[in-house]
């Protein structure tokens, strides 16, 4: 196995790792100033008009917004005009907004349920793709997804911006140099908390909602129809209608870049529990758990151990990646460690590595890989570059996901068939 790099040196390649040595593709024309149609400007898209100007300020304007409530379109539309200095097309209807042939890539930052047809049309009305994690609300829709993509000849990225994190690049590198020797063990974890009147997703529901001013009908698509509930629009990740909860909102962003650092693909099996402990009161009609656990099997001798817990932040968020001769822990998506292994009798080659720290802003001036996500998309698109997460990979991740929904549902143990592509309980 290699010894540890200094520190100078880990530094030095950083960039070099980043960049990677992508083939140029056959797209849009470098020089050209990329249209983008935005579709949903939530929480998340509202945020994202800000992180793809900082990402590429000069080679894209959003000309066109779409949303289902008024009161979202109204918001975003004043921001562009801010950020951008253009006033932007809007629509209800994301069908209209495919249908501008001026727009040469589109966003997707919509509720997962939404994900498969939109993904699709966009597709099939020869748009590039940015798509939010997870890939859709399925395994079988993200097949659809992956097999639309294949025939379309299109860009697609998914939002697993992990991906794009500098500190993540430097510790998929670091464990092919061989730093901290096999891997048959990963621990992630994510712990949040809130206070007991603002529970854990209930997001602000905006008093003037109403049915005439956000389209009930539109944003349900596909899913189950139900009367008109603002709860279940503003805080849609509570249910499963409209989410996986846990499973494809926060840990198929950590099973991902486990499969990224150390080249794994889809699990070969798993098995989840947990439940809704935290936020139990009456009022409270969620249905996906505030607590779960998962216990991953993969090829290859290999395990994950995850976990989910929102009534206790202490220890944050993170992946520690236990090798045979070290530790690298990446923690918050701000702080990458490395330690050697110092058991008794240890080989004193491995025991004298120095320890590493590196920190997200001090070193790489990155809060995390979304900025970097985005601009890896559009220079896909400009074919400058290829994405880090095309929807193969995407939907890799959503299949783990996935299978810690079932299993959690089903009180049983899920295990995936990689040739087949189908899943069985045991």
């Amino acid at each position: 196995m290699a010894d540890s790099l200094p520190r100078r040196d880990f530094l030095k390649t950083s960039a070099a790792v980043a960049l990677g040595a992508p083939a140029v593709l056959q797209a849009q024309n470098t020089n050209d100033k990329l249209n983008i149609g935005w579709i949903g400007v939530g929480t998340r898209g509202y945020a994202g008009l800000d992180w793809l100007h900082k990402a590429v300020p000069e080679n894209v304007a959003v000309t066109a917004i779409c949303d289902t409530y008024t009161g979202h379109l109204a918001r975003a539309k004043d921001r562009i005009q801010t950020i951008y200095g253009i006033t932007p097309k809007t629509y209800n209807d994301y069908r209209d907004l495919l249908a501008d042939k001026s727009i040469d890539a589109v966003f997707i930052m919509t509720p997962e349920h939404l994900h498969h047809d939109m993904t699709i049309a966009a597709l099939r009305a020869g748009k590039n793709v940015y798509i939010e994690k997870p890939l859709a609300h399925t395994i079988e829709e993200g097949f659809d997804i992956v097999n639309e993509w294949k025939k379309s000849g299109k860009i697609v990225q998914v939002g697993t911006q992990n991906r794009s994190s500098s500190l993540y690049k430097k510790a998929k590198e670091m464990v092919e140099q061989g730093h901290i020797g096999d891997i048959h063990y990963v621990r992630a974890f994510w712990y949040r908390n809130s206070a007991p009147n603002d529970p854990a997703w209930r997001y602000n529901v905006p008093p003037e909602a109403n049915p005439e001013n956000t389209d009930w009908p539109k944003f349900l698509g596909a899913a189950p129809k139900r009367p008109w509930d603002p709860q279940r629009y503003f805080q849609w990740r509570l249910y499963w209608d409209y989410s996986g909860g846990i499973s494809t909102d926060l840990l198929v962003h950590q099973t991902d870049i486990v499969n990224f650092v150390l080249s794994k693909t889809v699990p070969l099996s798993c098995m989840a529990s947990g439940g809704i402990y935290r936020w139990t009161d009456k009022t409270d009609d969620r249905d996906v758990p505030d607590t779960l656990s998962a216990i991953y099997e993969y090829p290859d001798r290999f395990h994950i151990n995850y976990s989910c817990y929102f009534g206790n932040v202490h220890y944050g968020y993170g992946e520690q990646f236990c090798g045979n001769e070290g530790t690298i822990e990446v923690l918050n998506r701000q702080d990458l460690y490395f330690y050697p292994e110092k058991y008794r009798n240890a080989d004193e080659r491995i025991a004298s590595r120095p320890e590493v720290h590196l920190n997200g802003l001090k070193d790489f001036n990155e809060q995390d890989g979304a900025i970097n996500h985005f601009r890896n998309f559009i220079e896909a698109v400009q074919g400058k570059a290829t994405v880090i997460a095309p929807p193969t990979v995407g939907q890799q991740a959503a299949i783990s996901g996935h299978m810690a929904t079932l299993s959690f549902k089903n009180s049983k143990k899920i295990v995936w068939d990689d040739k087949a592509e189908k899943y069985h309980f045991t």
